[in-house]
């Protein structure tokens, strides 16, 4: 049985999918990624610093972007993440910053107040990072707000 707000962001996740479909002949690559380390700024024994992330992103030549992933959050729940954004990629080296904001669906129970503004179990989020890559590999930093910083690596098609 599928839950409200999972239904929820994955009509999200597909009206992204089609407002980003008419790329009119730009240049652009998918991004497949995964989590590699994770660390959270303050100890917790609670906290989970094993994402088991899994992503997919849509990026077009003008940098506009649009993606969608699964992991475990800190609290080993399986959650959802479904977002848009855009990365500014350096002209001269093969570095980038990017920032996407989406909606996250998955802090529940006991854990529901650990991410703010998380109405109905979906919350608003805007997320940084920072990235480089070498050919199709790809490697970024992400910043999970006040609570954690994780590696992310990934191919690039």
């Amino acid at each position: 049985m599928i839950r409200a707000p999972l239904t929820g962001i994955m009509c999200f996740a597909v009206s992204l999918a089609v407002l980003a479909a008419d790329d009119k002949g730009q240049d652009g690559y998918w991004y497949v990624q995964t989590s590699a380390y994770t660390k959270h700024w303050t100890h917790d024994p609670e906290h989970n610093n094993h994402q088991e992330l899994v992503g997919v992103e849509r990026v077009y030549g003008d940098g506009l972007l649009w993606g969608a992933a699964t992991f475990k959050n800190s609290f080993y729940q399986r959650s959802y993440y479904a977002y848009l954004g855009k990365v500014w990629e350096d002209e001269q080296y093969p570095v980038y910053v990017k920032l996407s904001g989406g909606l996250i669906e998955g802090y529940k129970g006991e854990y529901d107040d650990k991410i703010p503004l998380n109405h109905f179990g979906v919350a608003p989020v805007i997320i940084p990072s920072f990235g480089a890559h070498w050919g199709p590999v790809a490697a970024e930093f992400v910043v999970l707000g006040g609570a954690a910083g994780m590696v992310n690596v990934g191919l690039r098609f």
